[in-house]
């Protein structure tokens, strides 16, 4: 029983860190990053709903940090990332070569982020996702809204397993992998993916971890008990604010 009293005592210490990492403010460079000018209108007019402040808080991005953005799309996230790290950090852009069809022949948008001279510590990656890899091991790996794409046919769909083990393998001990996603209704499994564009958190968990990763916390700021994830993303009626959940995943020191 002493033990147990230890064990809960620990626990409840441990949550109350967490609780309070949550509530601690972004970073003077964090700030100085989601700040910069040269971000597109269409970036900073979506910031109130995707508050990339107190995203990059939760996943740890500082100066220096060595940082991927697995699916960037249009780079809304890889030109926040750019500047918080620095000119003594760098920032990968890994754009799965699965989803070229969509950009019918022209580059994707994320290669006009990396050539911008505003932004000079960006390397778009161009390969296949399951063939994920990067040149040196990363602080941080991020993938915003597209995790459940990879279960998806336009993208093989993917080897999950092979890709999550393949980002594991690119952290740094210590390292950390963050997932954000549009959550579904739970016990749903992998029904919506394709349909709503949402999965149902407790499979991203589940697969992650059977890489090797340990769960590290969650962030609640994107969750909305409005949503009740019958609607397609993509619904007016819910565009920009769909029940979102931030994981984020720990590779062990």
């Amino acid at each position: 029983m002493f033990r147990a009293i230890i064990l809960a005592a620990g626990t409840s210490l441990l949550l109350s860190g967490a609780a309070f990492a949550a509530d601690a403010a972004p970073s003077a460079a964090i700030k100085v990053a989601v700040a910069d000018s040269h971000r597109p209108a269409k970036d900073t007019e979506n910031d109130a709903a995707r508050k990339p402040a107190e995203m990059l808080r939760f996943a740890g991005v500082k100066p220096g940090s060595i940082v991927v953005d697995m699916m960037p799309g249009s780079g809304y996230f890889t030109r926040v990332f750019a500047k918080a790290v620095g000119k003594s950090g760098h920032v990968y852009a890994y754009q799965p070569t699965e989803t070229d069809k969509f950009y019918k022949g022209k580059p994707a948008p994320i290669n006009a982020v990396a050539d911008d001279p505003a932004y000079g510590n960006i390397t778009v990656i161009h390969k296949p996702i399951n063939d994920f890899a990067i040149p040196q091991k990363a602080d941080v790996i991020w993938t915003s809204q597209n995790y459940h794409d990879l279960h998806d046919d336009f993208m093989g769909p993917a080897d999950i397993a092979k890709v999550n083990k393949a980002v594991f393998d690119a952290l740094k001990p210590g390292g950390v992998f963050v997932v954000l996603d549009h959550a579904a209704k739970a016990g749903t499994g992998l029904a919506d993916t394709d349909t709503l564009h949402r999965i149902d958190p407790a499979v991203v968990k589940k697969e992650v971890e059977a890489a090797g990763f340990k769960f590290a916390g969650e962030d609640n700021a994107l969750r909305n008990p409005k949503d009740d994830h019958t609607l397609k993303v993509f619904d007016p009626k819910i565009r920009h604010h769909t029940d979102q959940f931030i994981y984020k995943f720990q590779k062990p020191e």
